[in-house]
């Protein structure tokens, strides 16, 4: 390998694409500090303000989505395609990388077709169950697919696929028992079992509003509920919750001890992104998954699927959520038999050091 690596990751628009792409070039520093590292996103979009802040460069590209609804609109999405080709280029060039990644999303198209027209050696990671159409159209010219799921040979050639898993935040996962610190925190009873509701740090609209409906029954139950409802429904959430004043309820806009809440968690209600059902797979606690149905090609309900399959999770689709989620996930705390099941079965699905073994399988490209 040459003496400093260089490295161009490119994807973003979400947080489920960019905060893996971080830790990957997080990983590949560890292994070769010497390496630079560009990134190249979308304008406008979120990695523009995150990925500098974790201290790398980004350059922005025009590109955006097609419109499957209005296809007039993709006579612009088109000429953005053509500035971002032409900006990509003179980036990838004036970078001079000797491996290009691509982690999914608007920017990694025009990016890694880039790279590999010049000859770069490229590597996609692909988060879901169900292929995104950017990394199937770059498959043909990847020399490594990084998934986090099996049976991925339905998108892409056998011969690449290299199951690492997904990237996840490591500082969650730690041998320490924090559960005494976390009923401290949350102001929790130590005795009754809890269950832990996240939607994300923007919110989730229909599990909020399935809590919402069912306020009523959680006062009553046996359990307590940590409520994160994301900013956008949290005044929505505390009016209700005056109304009813639960005691058994902590409300929150947003959890910045995520490490605690999933700590003194029995059972975890969620939406079904990849990064989050891999953070799932290595706390192996249940989960009941509802997929949000706002996505592309339905990916979170093919990835939800991926899992009741092997009976390591439950998932309500988001349809039903609001007359089923809270009865269902009443019902099955108080079922341990059941829990446990669950529990062990999704510890079996557990990817570990996914940054580091993909880090390792992008340096291996590098001639």
């Amino acid at each position: 390998m040459k003496k400093q690596p260089r490295v161009v990751i490119s994807g973003g628009g979400t947080g489920g694409h960019i905060f893996p792409a971080i830790s990957i070039a997080n990983a590949v520093k560890e292994l070769r500090p010497d390496a630079e590292i560009l990134f190249v996103g979308a304008e406008n979009r979120m990695e523009m303000e995150k990925v500098p802040a974790a201290g790398y460069p980004i350059v922005g590209l025009p590109v955006s989505g097609f419109d499957r609804k209005n296809m007039l609109k993709n006579v612009q999405v088109v000429y953005r395609l053509a500035k971002s080709l032409a900006k990509g280029w003179f980036a990838v060039r004036k970078f001079r990388p000797d491996v290009a990644v691509g982690v999914g999303g608007y920017a990694s198209g025009p990016t890694l077709r880039i790279a590999s027209m010049q000859g770069v050696p490229t590597l996609l990671q692909e988060q879901n169950s169900y292929a995104g159409v950017t990394n199937k159209l770059l498959a043909k010219n990847a020399a490594k697919i990084c998934v986090a799921y099996d049976k991925m040979e339905r998108f892409f050639p056998k011969d690449k696929i290299i199951l690492t898993g997904n990237p996840v935040r490591q500082d969650l996962f730690t041998k320490e028992d924090k559960r005494a610190e976390a009923v401290e925190y949350f102001k929790l009873d130590p005795a009754k079992k809890t269950i832990l509701v996240v939607g994300g740090s923007l919110g989730a609209r229909t599990v909020n509003q399935s809590i919402i409906a069912k306020l009523k029954e959680i006062s009553e139950s046996d359990v307590q509920v940590i409520w994160q409802t994301g900013k956008y429904y949290f005044e929505d959430a505390e009016a209700t919750l005056k109304a009813v004043n639960p005691k058994n309820v902590h409300l929150t806009a947003f959890i910045s001890r995520m490490d605690l809440a999933y700590s003194v968690a029995d059972l975890i209600i969620s939406r079904a992104g990849a990064g989050s059902i891999s953070e799932f797979c290595l706390l192996g606690k249940p989960v009941i998954l509802v997929p949000s149905p706002n996505v592309a090609e339905d990916h979170q309900t093919r990835n939800a699927e991926a899992l009741t399959e092997k009976n390591a999770a439950v998932m309500i689709k988001d349809v039903d959520a609001r007359e089923q989620l809270v009865d269902a996930a009443l019902s099955l705390i108080n079922q341990p038999g059941k829990m446990a099941d669950l529990g062990k079965n999704i510890l079996l699905l557990a990817q570990h050091d996914s940054a580091k073994r993909i880090a390792e399988e992008v340096l291996k490209l590098i001639k």
